[in-house]
């Protein structure tokens, strides 16, 4: 059986990527690395608690057969762009880092649709220096997630995103042909074509929302 490393089990897409992996039979051990406990008590579950800043001092306990890397903040909850920058960029590629140096050949991680090195916009621009930083790594299974805006339920309020959501239940059935992949992605989705594609051959490394929920779909 199979272990994994899962970044990000505490939020709302990295959750239930846990429970999937707890209830797949493929994989032996889950490893977590975050700042507080996900609070499941599960014999796969291997929780490490540390300063996600500090991941790259953890080479040691960071082995596994597949990284899967859910990390991503919001501009309220991190106002400051410099920590912003720190997690959404730095987390992720200290994690393809450690993925390279100690020979793990899979990296899945969530980016966002929009994201692009050169883009004006701190957030999308945030996103896409990432992408080409983890990248560069070459990690010979490497696939980046670009979904658009993510439904669920959350614990934490995000009165702006919440707005949209419903905005979107509105205008997501007239976006169709090429405006497909604007259309509202639920997280349990992302999960199963994370899951689909670290166990599956597949050699395209961004995928685009729409593309994200084909893949889906072959479970």
């Amino acid at each position: 059986m199979k272990t994994a490393i899962v970044l990000g089990a505490t939020g709302l897409t990295g959750g239930i990527l846990l429970h999937q992996l707890i209830h797949d039979d493929r994989y032996g051990k889950i490893k977590l690395f975050s700042r507080k406990s996900a609070g499941i008590s599960h014999p796969k579950i291997e929780e490490h608690l540390i300063n996600m800043l500090q991941l790259r001092d953890h080479a040691d306990d960071f082995t596994a057969d597949e990284v899967f890397c859910c990390i991503g903040t919001t501009a309220s909850k991190t106002s400051d762009k410099d920590l912003y920058h720190k997690i959404d960029y730095g987390i992720p590629v200290s994690a393809a880092r450690l993925c390279k140096t100690n020979t793990i050949d899979t990296f899945v991680v969530i980016s966002a649709l929009g994201a692009d090195a050169k883009s004006r916009v701190f957030y999308n621009r945030t996103k896409g220096e990432m992408e080409e930083a983890v990248l560069e790594f070459d990690i010979s299974k490497t696939h980046i997630l670009q979904p658009s805006l993510i439904g669920g339920q959350r614990d934490e309020k995000r009165p702006g995103e919440y707005f949209f959501k419903v905005l979107m239940k509105v205008f997501n059935p007239l976006l169709i042909g090429s405006l497909k992949k604007y259309q509202t992605i639920d997280p349990e989705t992302i999960v199963s074509a994370m899951v689909w594609l670290a166990n599956h051959e597949f050699d395209q490394k961004r995928i685009v929302s729409d593309e994200i929920k084909e893949i889906a779909n072959k479970i």
